[in-house]
């Protein structure tokens, strides 16, 4: 059954507004409602579209929706599941922006703030532990999560390299073949019109803001296209390179913000990404008010979502060509392995950074490897820690009611 607009729109929408708790529950959410309620897809049809969003860089969740979309009503069917999943998540980033940039240096929400943070610990961990068991099944997979860690971590080398590194590995040292026989793509499909149209209309703003001379906007703009493109295992994954970046080169945003900014995606619906929005629209209002704050989000926006539009609608029609290709699911587990050390990485600096006051570095050549001073550290964090660690692993709380419950602790503190 071929579902009309309006109907794609309604079910779409309810998508967008219900989708909380990151990419496995999205993932559930739209199984329920197209393949178990309506029968707009096959089961077959939506685990191999799963599995080729999975070799996508982006979020898994929301381009999805995207091939969804696409094989129900084509392009204009695609880009509206595609936007209707971003759009409710990306309208309340907007409003939170401008609430903690209000409220947000008041001593009480600093306090809340401090049970957010120490919520985020757990929840990275929690997302560590899940894509471990999953990742990690052989020693090939171990060493090669080991390795990211130990270079993101003790050498600061770039994301992308670490990734880069991995998927070439993964695509080299599969044993497996491509099969012989390969099923033909759909008719019709015009593989360098599609990339040539989505690569116009994804980068010609950012090259139009570069020849403006607007340097915030366009810096915003080509640091978040680049993030685009190696975005692969969500956003704990690209969450250390943003930091290295944001933070540490551009200075756009703090530590803490950038922790901050973590905590309030989550609360969310919409793909966790939406953290780069919040970080654009952070450093827009730090620089120039509320104008540039909305324009530096509109800027993120394009520069991260477009791209998936281009993926799927490049990708999309080869769906099974794609499958029927093991070296690229192998370079895809090489990438999940290192990912999984990437967000080892992430856990080990929100935890320092939250429990201590003081982290110093310690260099040695080309080793640099954090060392908390243990005198910094903050028994109320820890403490918050601790019981948000109670919440989540022994209770099962769900991420909001978790981030809830830790907000309302935090900010009791502050009168103790």
């Amino acid at each position: 059954m071929t579902p009309t607009f309006g109907e794609l729109f309604r079910v779409f929408g309810r998508i967008g507004l219900m989708s909380f708790g990151g990419p496995a529950a999205q993932i559930s959410l739209m199984h329920r409602e197209l393949v178990e309620d309506r029968l707009w897809l096959d089961e077959q049809a939506y685990l191999r579209a799963l599995s080729l969003c999975m070799l996508l860089p982006g979020p898994e969740a929301m381009q999805l929706a995207t091939y969804a979309g696409w094989r129900l009503r084509g392009v204009p069917g695609g880009l509206i599941a595609g936007c209707l999943f971003v759009l409710p998540g990306a309208a309340i980033i907007a409003i939170l922006v401008g609430l903690y940039a209000a409220f947000g240096n008041l001593p009480l929400v600093q306090a809340a703030f401090l049970g957010v943070k120490a919520t985020v610990i757990v929840i990275v961990l929690h997302a560590l532990r899940n894509l471990s068991r999953k990742a990690l099944t052989d020693p090939a997979s171990r060493v090669i999560a080991t390795l990211a860690f130990l270079a993101i971590f003790a050498l600061d080398l770039p994301f992308p390299l670490i990734i880069a590194v991995a998927a070439i590995w993964g695509f080299a040292t599969t044993g497996q073949t491509v099969p012989a026989t390969v099923p033909a793509s759909r008719t019709g499909s015009r593989p360098l019109r599609t990339a040539a149209l989505w690569l116009s209309l994804w980068l010609a703003p950012l090259f139009a803001l570069t020849l403006s001379g607007q340097k915030l906007l366009s810096d915003l703009g080509w640091f978040f296209a680049r993030l685009a493109v190696v975005t692969f295992g969500g956003a704990y994954a690209v969450l250390a390179y943003m930091t290295q970046t944001v933070v540490d080169k551009y200075n756009w945003v703090t530590t803490d913000q950038m922790i901050d900014a973590l905590g309030l995606a989550e609360t969310t619906p919409g793909p966790l990404i939406l953290v780069t929005q919040f970080v654009a629209m952070l450093t827009g209002q730090i620089s120039g008010g509320a104008s540039l704050a909305l324009a530096a989000g509109a800027v993120a926006l394009w520069a991260t979502f477009v791209p998936c539009f281009l993926w799927i609608f490049l990708a999309a029609p080869y769906l099974e060509q794609i499958a029927a290709r093991p070296r690229l699911s192998s370079a895809l587990r090489g990438i999940t392995a290192a990912v999984v050390g990437v967000i080892l990485n992430l856990s080990v600096w929100f935890a320092l950074n939250v429990l201590f006051g003081s982290v110093p570095a310690y260099s040695l050549g080309p080793v640099s490897i954090p060392l908390p001073s243990l005198a910094s550290l903050d028994a109320v964090a820890a403490a918050l820690t601790l019981l948000a660690g109670l919440l989540i692993f022994k209770l099962k709380s769900g991420l909001a009611t978790a981030l809830a419950i830790m907000a309302t602790v935090g900010a009791l503190t502050h009168f103790f």
